[in-house]
C-alpha cells in the first residue's frame, strides 16, 4: 500500500479509526444519531419562517417587493427533492467513508445552507436562499439522514427497529425544538427595521453545525466479527430475514427493492398530504374548530409523526417488517375510509384519533423501513440502499400533496361544500393503500443469485463486492 492510501485509511475520518474496541457501549451510539436527526428535523418546522418572510421589506405588511408565500413555498419543496436525491448517490460513497465522514458532511451542507439563506435573506435574493437552505440544506438533508442508520443496526442485530425508530424518531421530533426556538429567536432579534429573520438563520445554523459535528465524533463502528454480548442469531430464522448480503448495485436489480420502494411511497403519499393540511382540514370539516384549535391539532399529529416512528419500529422486532406494514395498510385504508364518515357527523372526538392512528402510521412506516431492507439485502450496504429508496420519499413529497390540494379545490370549484371537499381525496388515499397492502404481500426473500460472496473480507472494496453471476 502506497504512504498515501495508508494516511487515508488511518485518517482522522477513516473507518479503521472509528472502529471501537473490545467492551465499548453500544448505547452511545444512538445519542450520537440524534444529535443529527434532532437538527436535521428542524425542517418540519420551517413553515414558520413562511409568514415573516412575506414581510421582510414591509415589516408590518408585505410591500411590493416582498416574496409571495408560493415563492417561499420552493424552499421546503427543494430541499426535500434534494434530500432524496443526495440520499441517493451519496448511498454507495457513505459505504465506503464511514459515518463519520459523511456526518461531518452533513453538518457542513446543513450548517453552510443555513449561512448562505440568511445571506440571501440579507440581500433579498429568493435564489440564494433556494441555493443555501433548498439546495445544500437539503444534501445536508440526505446525508445526515441515512448516515447513522447502518451504523445502528449493526450495533443492534437483535434490536433492528428500535435502534432505526430510535434515530428516526429524532428527525420527526426536531420541530418541537425548531419551532419554539425559531420563534423565540425572530423576536428576540426583531426590531423596527428588521424580522429578525436573518439572524435567526445564522444562530440556528452555528447551533446545528456543532450538534451534527459533536455527533459525527461520537459515532463509531463495530468491528467486523462483533456481536452483543450474550447474543446469537437465533437458529430457526424468519425466512424474510437474510445472513446474506447484496451488492447496493445489485439491490436495484431485484423486485424486492422496487416493491419497497413503492410500499415506502403509498404509505408516505397518503399521510404527507394530510400533514400538510391539517390545519386547513379539520377547519373545513368543523365549523366549531377555531385556528388555535387547528394549531394544537397539527400538533398532536407532529406528536403521532414522532411516537409512531419509535412505537412501530420496535413492534416490528416481535411481530416481523412484512406484518408490520400490512397493519399499516389494512388499518390505514379502513380508516380514511371510514373519516369522511367522522366528519359528517360532526365526530370531532374520533375524527382526530382517526388522524392520530394515521400519522403514528406515517412515521412508523419511515422507521421501519431500514429494518426492513436490512432483513432482506443483509446490513453491510443497507445505508446505501436506503438512501436509493428514499428517492420514494421525493416523489410521495410531491404527489401527496399535489393529490390533496388539487382535488380540494377542483371541488371547491364544482360547488361542493368545503366540509365535503377531503371526501374524494381520502377515499383515493385508502385506493393508494390498498394497492401498497398488495406490493408488501408480494414481498419474498431475495433470490441467492443476488447474494455477495460469502467469502469476501468485510472490508474489501466496494468493487470487488460484485456477486458472482
Amino acid at each position: 500500500m502506497s504512504t498515501s492510501n495508508a494516511q487515508a485509511s488511518n485518517g482522522f475520518f477513516s473507518k479503521a479509526r472509528i472502529t471501537a474496541g473490545p467492551g465499548f457501549n453500544r448505547w452511545m451510539i444512538p445519542p450520537a444519531a440524534l444529535a443529527v436527526h434532532l437538527c436535521i428535523g428542524q425542517a418540519y418546522a420551517f413553515s414558520v419562517f413562511n409568514e415573516p418572510m412575506t414581510r421582510l421589506l414591509g415589516i408590518t405588511s408585505s410591500a411590493p417587493g416582498d416574496w409571495s408565500l408560493p415563492t417561499l413555498g420552493w424552499i421546503f419543496s427543494l430541499a426535500i427533492v434534494f434530500l432524496g436525491l443526495s440520499a441517493a448517490f451519496a448511498g454507495k460513497w457513505l459505504e465506503e467513508v464511514g459515518p463519520r465522514k459523511a456526518m461531518f458532511t452533513a453538518a457542513c451542507c446543513f450548517g453552510g445552507g443555513f449561512m448562505v439563506a440568511a445571506l440571501g435573506i440579507h440581500l433579498h435574493q429568493i435564489w440564494l436562499v433556494y441555493l443555501g437552505y433548498g439546495v445544500l440544506g437539503g444534501i445536508g438533508l440526505g446525508v445526515g439522514y441515512v448516515s447513522p442508520v447502518s451504523t445502528l443496526i449493526k450495533w443492534f442485530p437483535d434490536k433492528r427497529g428500535m435502534a432505526t425508530g430510535m434515530a428516526i424518531m429524532g428527525f420527526g421530533g426536531g420541530a418541537f425544538i425548531a419551532s419554539p426556538l425559531s420563534v423565540g429567536l425572530m423576536d428576540y432579534f426583531a426590531s423596527p427595521t428588521s424580522m429578525g429573520v436573518t439572524q435567526t438563520f445564522v444562530v440556528m445554523g452555528c447551533l446545528y453545525f456543532i450538534s451534527m459535528t459533536i455527533g459525527s465524533l461520537a459515532v463509531r463502528i463495530p468491528a467486523p466479527d462483533w456481536k452483543p454480548e450474550g447474543w446469537t442469531p437465533p437458529v430457526v430464522q424468519n425466512a424474510l430475514i437474510s445472513r446474506n448480503h447484496v451488492h447496493i448495485d445489485q439491490a436495484l436489480k431485484t423486485p424486492q427493492f422496487w416493491l419497497l420502494w413503492w410500499i415506502l411511497c403509498l404509505n408516505v403519499t397518503a399521510g404527507i398530504g394530510v400533514l400538510g393540511q391539517a390545519s386547513v382540514m379539520i377547519q373545513d370539516s368543523f365549523a366549531s374548530i377555531t385556528p388555535a384549535a387547528a394549531a394544537g391539532f397539527v400538533g398532536l399529529l407532529s406528536l403521532a409523526n414522532m411516537l409512531g416512528r419509535f412505537f412501530w419500529s420496535s413492534v416490528s422486532d416481535y411481530i416481523g417488517r412484512k406484518t408490520t406494514y400490512m397493519i399499516f395498510f389494512i388499518l390505514g385504508s379502513v380508516l380514511y375510509f371510514t373519516v369522511p364518515g367522522f366528519g359528517s357527523a360532526g365526530n370531532v372526538a374520533l375524527f382526530v384519533i382517526a388522524y392520530f392512528v394515521i400519522m403514528s402510521m406515517y412515521g412508523g412506516g419511515f422507521a421501519t423501513i431500514p429494518a426492513y431492507l436490512a432483513d432482506l439485502f443483509g446490513t453491510r450496504f443497507v445505508g446505501g440502499i436506503h438512501g436509493r429508496l428514499l428517492t420514494a420519499w421525493s416523489v410521495a413529497g410531491v404527489l401527496g400533496p399535489v393529490l390533496v390540494n388539487y382535488i380540494r379545490q377542483y371541488q371547491v370549484d364544482n360547488g361542493v361544500p368545503a366540509s365535503q371537499a377531503y371526501t374524494t381525496t381520502m377515499y383515493i388515499m385508502a385506493g393508494l393503500l390498498v394497492i401498497g397492502f398488495l406490493c408488501n404481500l408480494m414481498v419474498r426473500p431475495v433470490s441467492a443469485k443476488h447474494h455477495m460472496p460469502s467469502d469476501k473480507p468485510a472490508d474489501a472494496s466496494l468493487r470487488s463486492l460484485q456477486p458472482a453471476e
